[in-house]
């Protein structure tokens, strides 16, 4: 078994404090509002690396930055045992207990190498932790749980410690983008949130002190039942003026409000000052954090403030007005005030919901083979050897990415051929199944249920085939793969999550992936030119795009400069981001063919080619590979190679 390179973010509480414990009493009183809070994983986490292992055995850096070690048989009792402990590995162990309890798995052994996230300094690292150990099951296992599965495995694993731990700390599984989350009782609902443009936060350690347990016991006082004037505020400020605040945060997040942010995270911590705080008086008068709030110097680079976490004098946290007021104020924050500020930037983003695979082709080029089985239900062994279709790979890979709408363009006769594959099996058939395989159709369920279908009924390109799916993808961003490849990462990220990652830091522009690509072969492929982006090194600015250019065209125009005016050649690597506007250009394009009577095949690059001109275009550089299956030589390599 390969390692696997796992990150774990710390999160960052921005609203609705408090509300995921309150909402739970929603079981005792149905007076009592859902909870909400807005949480986001931030850029400081842990690092580690995974293997398989006969026990549970963790290597990790502590408070004081000394190498700790710790290893246990992997059985149920030792690793409870080992969870009510309340030593340095009791969260993790509590984990691996509720994953041995719940699924058939063995042990790990993981490595943590790096950590950046401050400890006990309401980021949750605790979480981090829990998230990392179900991660490293989930992972190594092929366990298929989602994101929410990894939130919940965490929580039930930090329930088996002596810790009480609130249910938004497990948000740091989303990773660095912001979560809505709702409870309701047991129930957590999660809604992921678009950002509008770049936002500026700063988040410091106060370096003073706070007893979160007391603040939680004096504030469910006030639960289920309020009993006093003031237990009334406290499900006021919690329920009703907490939903408002959210409500408005969400909006202001959508267009990149960084001002009305600002506003709205003053006006919380004002309810919280005067309907909460009096509850726990002796640790949420917070004078230091109410020092820094009030400080005038901070007022000049920021929009406004608030407390983190269960609030006192714990963490603070800032929305700047811009990047150089961020770093003034991280400055001021440091050098001034004698804190451990730190900077944090929550990156546009619009989120690609839907995905599209265009498999109508007849495979011509894999004949005779396809004239029996399509070329997307071809078998590739992956490394647990499990024989797989090709089609399997892109679908479980888009449905790790959060993808919600999977849109497959088939032929006008295959429509039933896909919808039978994808019917779940008999009781009987499923039960013959060794559990691995039983385990697997559920995540088959999962997926078909996000898929629908889209009929291509002449056979007229490329492009034609992809324009089917507009009338799903409506005004939205759409990712597209192709279906000759399947791929895998060199990171700990997919080749996927690399695409639709650029998609956020591109401002919303045309995203192709691409890759380094010998000047021989350019013949074959599309290919791109322009400059790399100074800091994120892995996207181009791309200013040209060429179908299939000669090698002279290429030599001549399309080779990228590098360190020596060397030139390098790229090429698509088979994964886009389409914006709608790409949608609107192939309908040009067929209409035009229509009119002129042209039966030539309509292709997407003219579509892409226009919107390039028009908006712009970014190239995402993948650190992976893409294994081609739509060509008999490449399918043999891909067979031989894949599962290594």
């Amino acid at each position: 078994m390969k390692d696997v390179e796992i990150f774990v973010p710390g999160r960052l509480c921005l609203f609705g404090e408090h509300s995921d414990w309150a909402g739970r009493y929603t079981l005792n009183n149905p007076d009592v509002l859902a909870g909400k809070a807005i949480v986001t994983g931030i850029n400081l986490g842990i690092y580690a690396n995974a293997r398989t292992h006969d026990k549970f055995s963790i290597i990790s850096i502590d408070e004081s930055g000394n190498t700790v070690s710790f290893s246990c048989e992997m059985k149920l009792d030792v690793l409870k045992m080992h969870a009510k402990q309340s030593h340095f590995f009791c969260y993790a162990c509590g984990v691996a207990a509720y994953m041995l309890e719940h699924y058939k798995i063995g042990g790990v052994s993981i490595k943590i190498d790096k950590v950046t996230l401050p400890i006990k300094k309401g980021l949750s690292s605790s979480a981090a932790i829990c998230v990392l150990t179900a991660r490293a099951f989930n992972e190594l296992y092929h366990l298929h749980m989602s994101v929410n599965g990894e939130m919940n495995a965490a929580y039930r694993g930090e329930l088996l410690t002596n810790s009480r731990c609130g249910r938004l700390d497990q948000a740091c599984a989303y990773g660095i983008q912001p979560v809505c989350l709702e409870f309701s009782g047991d129930e957590i609902s999660t809604e992921i949130l678009k950002v509008g443009k770049d936002l500026f936060w700063v988040f410091a350690d106060l370096k003073s002190k706070k007893n979160t347990k007391k603040i939680l016991s004096d504030l469910n006082r006030s639960y289920p039942f309020p009993q006093t004037e003031q237990d009334i505020k406290v499900h006021e400020a919690l329920g009703k003026d907490n939903h408002e605040i959210i409500s408005k945060v969400i909006k202001a997040l959508e267009i990149g409000d960084a001002q009305e942010i600002g506003l709205l995270m003053t006006e919380s911590q004002r309810i919280f000052d005067e309907k909460i705080a009096p509850n726990c008086s002796s640790e949420l008068t917070a004078p230091k954090l109410h020092f820094v709030l009030n400080d005038d110097t901070i007022k000049k680079y920021s929009y406004g403030g608030k407390g983190v976490g269960s609030q006192g004098d714990g963490t603070i946290q800032f929305i700047a007005k811009d990047l150089e007021s961020q770093h003034k104020l991280i400055d001021y924050l440091n050098d001034k005030l004698g804190l451990n500020a730190y900077a944090f930037t929550l990156p546009s983003s619009s989120k690609v919901s839907k995905a599209i695979i265009p498999v109508a082709g007849f495979g011509t080029r894999m004949y005779p083979e396809t004239r029996f089985v399509k070329k997307e239900f071809l078998p590739v062994v992956d490394s647990n050897g499990f024989a797989k279709p090709v089609i399997m790979y892109l679908l479980e890979e888009i449905e790790a990415s959060g993808i919600e709408e999977i849109i497959l363009i088939v032929g006008k006769d295959e429509i039933e051929q896909f919808q039978e594959i994808f019917k779940p099996l008999s009781e009987e058939h499923l039960s013959k199944l060794p559990q691995r395989v039983q385990d697997y159709e559920k995540l088959i369920a999962r997926i078909s249920s996000k898929i629908k279908y889209a009929v291509q009924e002449e056979r007229r390109g490329f492009g034609h085939a992809v324009y089917q799916a507009k009338k799903f993808i409506g005004n939205e961003p759409a990712l597209l793969m192709l279906g000759d490849f399947i791929y895998k990462s060199n990171l700990n990220i997919s080749c996927t999550k690399q695409t639709l990652n650029a998609y956020r830091k591109s401002g919303g522009k045309l995203i192709v992936s691409i890759r380094e690509t010998p000047i021989d072969d350019v013949v074959h492929y599309g290919v791109l030119f322009g400059k790399f982006d100074t800091y994120r090194k892995y996207l181009m600015n791309v200013t040209e795009m060429v179908e299939k250019p000669s090698v002279e065209y290429a030599v001549d125009n399309l080779g990228v400069k590098t360190v020596g005016n060397n030139a390098k050649y790229y090429s698509t690597f088979g994964q886009y981001v389409l914006t709608p506007d790409v949608f609107d250009y192939l309908e040009e394009d067929i209409k035009e063919h229509d009119n002129k009577k042209d039966d030539s095949e309509i292709q997407l690059t003219s579509a892409l080619v226009k919107a390039l001109n028009n908006k712009g275009m970014v190239g995402v550089l993948v650190d992976g590979t893409s294994y081609d299956v739509g060509i008999p030589k490449a399918y043999k390599k891909t067979i031989s190679e894949y599962g290594k």
